[in-house]
């Protein structure tokens, strides 16, 4: 049985060998059609390895309140004074630590919150400087973004407790200014206060698309410092300074516009099931208002939602690519089956010759069978070929990030014999059904 499907398969190889030209320009559509869906996969498993990455960056179940710094709602009025239009401004506290207690009391399904304040200020130590940003935070800001201290540890209770002029910095400024040496113990100046370095964080690679599409800072080139000490060794804007007061008073017959009130600049509340995603952004916006006096001065943003969004969209792309792809197999299929029914009416006779020393019906089906598969199975290793070559060429061209799985080559290289068998079962039985005497007179 193995000798007669050999002697069959081999004879296929040698027509085929005996129209090389003919053949390469049958297959052309199956190579394209493979290369196609190769290349659509490798993007579309690039996209959703993205996608996965960049909610590691935003953290799991993690739901975001960003402050507005200026937003004004009231009623307008006369002055009956100086006849002039005066906006009377509801006064709101802004985003403070407050608020975030409230929600983490008052909430069940609050696992935790993690407060940021943002810090503009120059970094200085053994001569260098360099500007960034001073980040106070709670021990719950590397457990939410997921970043973990290589080096030394993270903040303890009585740093948190007393306020302490501690740090935990980021890769980069150790490489920036403790190069070659132990970081730990040592200081770094922030703003005008000297910061004990007590951990480095790891390493993260992000990249520059990441940083831009999601918002997001470079994490490695910041210093963290406790939420305490940054609102009391720092500025905490939460309080009224004499030169606010001096300031307001200056300017009560104008519409004071002001500045960033906000005591926090970021409040990333974790979730305790994605279940709850929904329904905890709905109840916080609400709570936050209340407390705000009416004043929507925030803006609460539900990664997980923007991402599940931005996946479908690139899902459906990838869907419509992928169909496009499909179509150039289908259409090489139908050039199979077409230069197969030419070929089996140019070779009438030998079908019959073949047919009269002894070659049954079945024989023949194999032949044609045979020489269909093997030009869709040629095709699909070209387009298999082809296709990774695409995906390597769009990544470093494009900056794009694609991925070839293992299974993308399994599914190209089994829809490419599938096309070449289902397409050449018709003309294997139209040769098959040729009468023997009628073939050998053909001219």
């Amino acid at each position: 049985m193995i000798k007669h499907f050999t002697y069959n398969f081999l004879i296929a190889v040698e027509a085929i060998g005996q129209n090389k030209f003919r053949a390469m320009l049958t297959s052309l559509g199956i190579i394209f059609g493979v290369a196609s869906v190769i290349s659509m996969l490798a993007i579309g498993s690039g996209a959703q390895m993205e996608i996965i990455e960049q909610i590691k960056l935003l953290g799991a179940n993690n739901i975001i309140i960003q402050p507005v710094s200026v937003q004004f709602e009231g009623v307008i009025d006369e002055d009956e004074q100086n006849g002039q239009r005066a906006e009377r401004v509801r006064f709101s506290p802004g985003l403070t630590l407050e608020d975030a207690e409230s929600i983490i009391r008052i909430i069940p399904q609050v696992e935790y919150t993690s407060p940021e304040i943002e810090i503009e200020t120059a970094f200085i130590r053994a001569g260098l400087r360099r500007s960034g940003k001073l980040v106070g935070v709670t021990n719950r800001f590397f457990e939410s973004q997921d970043y973990r201290v290589a080096e030394g540890s993270y903040f303890l209770d009585n740093h948190m407790e007393n306020s302490s002029a501690v740090a935990i910095i980021g890769h980069g400024i150790k490489a920036r200014f403790f190069a070659g040496e132990d970081a730990i113990g040592r200081q770094i100046k922030a703003g005008n206060t000297w910061l004990t370095v007590i951990g480095v964080l790891e390493e993260r690679v992000v990249s520059e698309q990441n940083l831009q599409t999601l918002g997001i800072r470079d994490y490695n080139m910041d210093i963290y410092t406790p939420v305490t000490t940054a609102l009391l060794r720092y500025r905490n804007r939460a309080h009224v300074s004499v030169m606010d007061v001096q300031e307001a008073a200056a300017n009560r017959n104008q519409v004071q516009q002001r500045g960033n009130y906000h005591q926090l600049d970021r409040l990333v509340i974790r979730v305790t099931d994605t279940d709850y995603m929904g329904s905890v952004a709905g109840i916080v916006s609400r709570m936050l208002e209340r407390r705000h006096n009416n004043v929507v001065d925030f803006q609460v943003i539900v990664p997980d939602q923007l991402l599940e969004q931005e996946q479908r969209t690139r899902n459906i792309f990838n869907i419509v690519l992928a169909a496009i792809a499909s179509i150039s197999l289908i259409v090489g299929g139908i050039g199979i089956m077409n230069i197969m029914l030419a070929s089996v009416l140019e070779r009438t006779r030998e079908i019959g010759v073949r047919m009269s020393l002894g070659a049954t019906r079945r024989d023949v089906v194999l032949q044609f069978l045979f020489e269909a598969v093997a030009i869709g199975l040629t095709g699909g290793i070209i387009g298999i070929l082809l296709g990774i070559g695409i995906s390597y060429g769009i990544e470093h061209s494009t900056g794009i990030i694609t991925i070839i799985s293992p299974l993308a080559v399994v599914i190209s290289f089994v829809v490419s014999v599938s096309i070449g068998l289902i397409f050449g079962i018709y003309p294997a039985r139209q040769a098959a059904s040729k009468d023997p005497a009628i073939s050998l007179r053909y001219e």
